[in-house]
């Protein structure tokens, strides 16, 4: 006994020696009332100091592991728990076996289904991925994140360990309310909530609107962000896609839709569009606007990449296009520009929209951590994010062009759309399937994003793909493309 112990470097000895003993009690090896060794014999068995050891013992008397008797030494102590092997035959609790997947529901076996990254390709190391459309992180300024750290745990740390509102760390909302605001966002009668990120908002948001009773329905551009058609059918959501123009949403197909059908909600990414990086003309927002008013339905605005304008003017959310009307619920979050690892989103909607998803995120989660939001707050107050944005502007711009290039260099029988954000969207003549020359390409060390996984229907877009380019190194970038390039002639030759 004793001899299979043995220390790791990154974590104190006195825990693992605690743990260890702990776990022969547990499975049995060290049985109720019998004495432990010596803190001197224990010492030398496990070849640790004996110090260690008296604060392990002390430390397993702590957890009622072991008790000690004066004068005498450390027993162990009788575990209330009983073991697998305590139950008595094979009728007991050790053989219960449940079959899960048979227990899973529709909504259950739906999320497995539509999940793109666990049926998504395995990069092989070494492998070019074109896949992320993450940030990347070597731009992440880590000395201004961490002073935001210690200056807010320094004013109010032990405030922030503890539990948070529902509604979210009131410092960071009136900061975001008053950056809605210089966007063009007329703030009366509106209000806020914090989430873990967009998805957690979009979720509550489709919690909140989904009809009772019957399959709400749904439209959307197409193609659209996975994610979101993802959720809408977890939901419920019967999903009608407009197809984009190179300005936006093709409003004469929304109206024609709009008058032929009832809708619940849209769900519109107007500024740097997942996947295709389209930016809805200021033109195109008001006509989309007053479409979605004269039919009533309301928008869900997804305010994706908006600060990653590489070029010409700002262009108002939707949001702002309605003035004091309520009929825009805009979702933001700052994962693409800043820190995916901070999961701090937030709803902008009417008081009342809000009041209603205060009460939904409480019943789920209580509330996003308070820790994450002051952090984001004080880096936001100590006027860093300017800095950054700026710097991450002039990088992804820079690798947008070479992507850009490098696209119209080796793929010129593709169509390009993006301007701006992290990502290219191409679209290939009919006679190349993007899953199929995929596998051609992850052969020869490349992979991307099929563009089929953002329609609406089955069997659309098989002809296109997206390119995320922002955590790919310049000379990858070229190499990559370059291999793209070679696989497509080879399909459209054959």
């Amino acid at each position: 006994m004793f001899q299979d112990f043995k220390l790791v470097d990154d974590r104190p000895v006195v825990i693992q020696v605690k743990e260890y003993l702990k776990r022969l009690m547990i499975k049995g090896a060290l049985q109720a009332d019998q004495k432990l060794p010596s803190t001197r014999e224990m010492s030398g068995l496990l070849k640790v100091s004996r110090n260690t050891v008296i604060a392990a013992y002390e430390g397993l008397a702590d957890d009622g592991f072991a008790y000690a008797i004066p004068g005498k030494g450390s027993y162990v102590a009788a575990i209330v728990d009983q073991s697998a092997t305590d139950s008595g035959g094979t009728e007991g609790p050790a053989s219960w076996q449940v079959d899960w997947k048979a227990k899973m529901n529709e909504y259950a076996v739906s999320a497995v289904e539509l999940d793109m990254m666990k049926q998504g390709i395995r990069a092989q190391k070494g492998t070019i991925s074109f896949t992320s459309i993450a940030p990347d992180e070597h731009l992440f300024d880590l000395g201004d994140v961490k002073r935001a750290f210690m200056d807010r745990m320094a004013i109010e740390g032990q405030v922030l360990l503890n539990y948070g509102y529902a509604k979210g760390y009131k410092p960071l909302m009136e900061y975001l309310m008053r950056y809605m605001e210089n966007k063009g966002v007329d703030i009366s009668g509106k209000d806020m909530l914090i989430t873990s990120g967009f998805t957690e908002g979009f979720d509550m948001v489709l919690s909140a609107l989904r009809p009772s009773g019957r399959r709400g329905a749904a439209i959307c551009e197409n193609p659209t962000h996975h994610t979101a058609i993802k959720n809408l059918k977890l939901h419920g959501f019967e999903i009608t896609g407009i197809p984009l123009e190179r300005d936006g949403i093709d409003v004469e197909r929304l109206e024609a839709v709009l008058k032929a059908n009832r809708f619940d909600l849209a769900y519109l990414i107007p500024s740097y569009h997942n996947p295709t990086g389209i930016v809805m003309s200021p033109a195109k927002r008001s006509a989309v606007m007053n479409v979605m008013s004269r039919y009533q339905v309301p928008v869900i605005e997804d305010g994706f990449n908006e600060e990653l304008r590489y070029s010409g003017a700002h262009v108002s959310p939707l949001i702002a296009t309605v003035g004091k009307g309520n009929g825009v619920i805009y979702i933001g979050s700052f994962s693409k520009v800043l820190f995916p690892g901070l999961r701090v989103g937030w709803v902008l909607g009417d008081r009342a929209l809000i009041d209603t998803l205060e009460s939904i995120k409480r019943a789920r989660t209580i509330h996003t951590s308070t820790i994450d939001q002051a952090i984001l707050y004080q880096y936001l107050l100590n006027g860093n994010f300017d800095k950054y944005v700026k710097k991450a502007r002039t990088e992804y711009k820079r690798k947008y062009e070479l992507t850009k290039a490098c696209c119209e260099a080796h793929l010129p029988e593709a169509q390009l759309s993006g301007d701006g954000g992290l990502h290219l969207f191409l679209a290939f003549p009919p006679g190349v399937n993007t899953r199929q020359l995929l596998a051609a390409c992850t052969e020869q060390g490349v992979i991307f994003t099929p563009g089929d996984k953002f329609f609406i229907a089955e069997g659309e877009g098989v002809h296109t793909l997206r390119l995320g380019f922002s955590r790919v190194t310049d000379e990858n970038i070229e190499r990559g493309i370059r291999i793209i390039g070679e696989q497509t002639r080879k399909f459209l030759q054959g």
